[in-house]
């Protein structure tokens, strides 16, 4: 059976190489935890959806969902607390949404009537996000144990202790979910097994979506959107092409990031922005970039 995890930005940028620069640049920090505490509070949403569309079956799952919008809410609370204690922002964080990006590329055309095949599409789909989660909170607890022990470093990294545990339980749980439906039948160990491949490549579209904002991300995405679409039965390509090609490449979130990349970078040194920021933005090796970036 395929094995959902996630994988490196542009497969050069692992999540600890990107934490271990997040946490030397405060404003990037803050704005990353605020993004923690938003997806977090999206995830109450996203599962009491979900509750609400299985209307009450299967019970055993209905009770688990409700005890993961929970542990989501206290997560949020925590992140809420956090920041707020810090003083930072806990508006909508700034850029492209992951969950946003997460839901526009699933399009629900492709999900059959069997209500089984709705609950295992979205198993492999909460799973998929919930890895993703768990692999950013594990790096960034180990950056933050490398980094200067401030007492604002202390409080971010035992505030993410506190999530991790719970998350981890999440992902356990998914895949204990999946598993028991794919023993079923040889059939549903196909479903299952489809829906991991097409989740996980989701994932990673909508990862990179918020990641990678540098020169010719737009066809990047166009090369993730295909790598979704094979996952898909050869009738339902077409179709799903047609409905997410005009945003894909069209995202007024890209440019409008970019935007306000290229404003902040002026602002701050024209000079550099010049000697610095342009070669930056057309460098294909990533590892580099972000090197740059972090003594930008």
């Amino acid at each position: 059976m395929t094995v959902a995890y996630p994988r490196k930005l542009r497969g050069q940028l692992s999540a600890q190489d990107i934490l271990d620069q997040v946490v030397r640049q405060r404003e990037i920090h803050m704005v990353t935890i605020n993004r923690y505490r938003f997806n977090e509070q999206r995830s109450c949403k996203d599962l009491t959806d979900l509750i609400e569309r299985l209307d009450g079956k299967p019970r055993d799952l209905i009770k688990d969902l409700s005890h993961h919008v929970a542990d989501e809410a206290r997560h949020a609370l925590w992140l809420t607390d956090l920041l707020y204690e810090l003083g930072e922002d806990i508006g909508t964080p700034p850029g492209t949404s992951y969950i946003d990006e997460f839901e526009r590329m699933i399009s629900y055309d492709t999900i059959g009537s069997n209500p089984e095949d709705a609950i295992i599409e979205s198993l492999a789909a909460i799973n998929v996000t919930e890895k993703r989660g768990c692999e950013y909170f594990a790096a960034h607890i180990r950056a933050l144990e490398k980094s200067e022990q401030t007492s604002e470093n202390i409080k971010v990294r035992e505030t993410i202790e506190k999530i991790m545990p719970e998350e981890v339980a999440h992902v356990r749980w998914g895949n204990r979910k999946l598993a028991e439906i794919a023993k079923k039948s040889e059939a549903l160990h196909a479903k299952v097994d489809t829906a991991k491949r097409k989740y996980a490549a989701i994932e990673q579209a909508a990862y990179e979506s918020g990641m990678d904002v540098l020169a010719g991300a737009e066809v990047r995405r166009v090369e993730n959107l295909m790598k979704i679409a094979d996952t898909l039965p050869l009738w339902q390509r077409p179709q799903y092409l047609i409905d997410q090609l005009p945003q894909t490449l069209f995202s007024s979130d890209l440019q409008k990031t970019r935007i306000d990349l290229v404003k902040k970078a002026w602002d701050k040194d024209p000079s550099s922005f010049v000697e610095k920021f342009i070669p930056m933005f057309f460098n294909a090796n990533l590892k580099d970039t972000a090197n740059k970036a972090g003594t930008y």
